[in-house]
């Protein structure tokens, strides 16, 4: 019996090749992916936590591909100038953006952007959460969450809360806590998350919601004493300070966090490389050491996992600017 041969028409057959090769492109490309270095985007200045985190994983996600990963700040505008930069930058992996929750936080409080905070970028991977503490200067008589709360509501408008703006992420930290807890506090802004624990350690405010960075050294001293920590989970950083969410604020939480972006229409399989490297990076002793001594708790996971919290956060985010009517000119 002879075997039955497949013919093909030319016409189709032709089709056939096209489509092979347009089907493969992906998967070839990634393959190919990297065959150069990479620029990695920081709209912040160099020595932030963003500028650390951002460093520290990509430095290894550099060993990894074989290729130079080149770090470039472009601080300003709240992040929006070297966000922007990245948003019109060919989406071919080679250009990608390390940005803070402040991603988000912007499209609320600038009335209009050059570029759409979801629409213009894909998701690689998230890097690290910027845990924050609610700390208070030793000079108030409250050791929990519990007894802040009592007796912020037994002196309502008296007590006074440092944030590094109107509009930043300390300032809608407390505007949640004092929604959910029905605390009247004072805002008090000032220019930046330096001077906000300056203010505090001085005694102009009483309160703060600070990342753990910015105030664990005052901490270890005594200068300013931790109530709760405002993730879903404790910190590793301070494993015995609760969260407030189980110190009598249940369903607290606000975990600002630092991601790895790409511009929108980046091929998904170099996504998936990139994203691999990171996790990968993540898991390194030495990277999450690093990260531990600036109180930034790696995070990982898939992008998926980033875009839906993208998008919660925006929602979320919004709320909380609607609810402050904090606006950045």
């Amino acid at each position: 019996m002879k075997p039955i041969a497949t013919v093909v028409p030319a016409a189709l057959g032709t089709l056939g090749c096209v489509l092979a090769w347009t089907c493969g492109q992906p998967a070839a490309f990634a393959q190919a992916f990297p065959s150069k270095p990479l620029r990695v985007v920081i709209p912040w200045p160099p020595g932030g936590a963003n500028d650390i985190a951002g460093r520290t994983v990509m430095q290894r996600v550099a060993d990894a591909i074989g290729q130079a990963v080149v770090i470039d700040n472009r601080g300003g505008a709240g992040g929006t100038i070297g966000t922007d930069n990245v948003a019109k930058s060919p989406a071919d992996g080679y250009t990608l953006l390390v940005q803070s929750v402040t991603h988000v936080a912007n499209a609320h409080l600038y009335q209009k952007l050059p570029y759409d905070t979801l629409r213009d970028f894909a998701p690689v991977a998230l890097l690290t959460a910027q845990t924050a503490v609610l700390v208070v200067h030793p000079s108030l008589p409250v050791k929990s969450v519990k007894e802040f709360v009592a007796l912020a509501r037994a002196r309502p408008d008296q007590l006074m809360y440092s944030t590094a703006g109107n509009g930043s992420i300390p300032h809608l930290s407390m505007a949640l806590f004092g929604s959910m807890t029905g605390t009247k506090l004072v805002h008090v802004p000032y220019k930046g998350g330096g001077p906000q624990v300056v203010g505090l350690l001085g005694g102009e405010a009483q309160a703060s919601l600070a990342t753990i960075a910015s105030v664990i050294a005052h901490i270890k001293t005594g200068r300013l004493r931790p109530l709760g920590v405002a993730s879903a989970r404790r910190s590793p950083t301070l494993p015995d300070v609760p969260t407030i969410a189980e110190s009598g604020v249940p369903g607290y939480e606000l975990s600002p966090w630092i991601g790895l972006m790409a511009p929108a229409a980046t091929p998904r399989p170099v996504i998936d490389r990139l994203n691999a490297e990171v996790n990968r990076a993540l898991k390194l002793p030495d990277v999450a050491s690093t990260l531990s001594a600036q109180a930034l708790d790696p995070w990982g996971g898939t992008p998926e996992e980033f875009g839906a919290r993208l998008k919660a956060d925006f929602a979320q985010y919004g709320k909380l600017i609607a609810m402050t009517g904090a606006r950045v000119e």
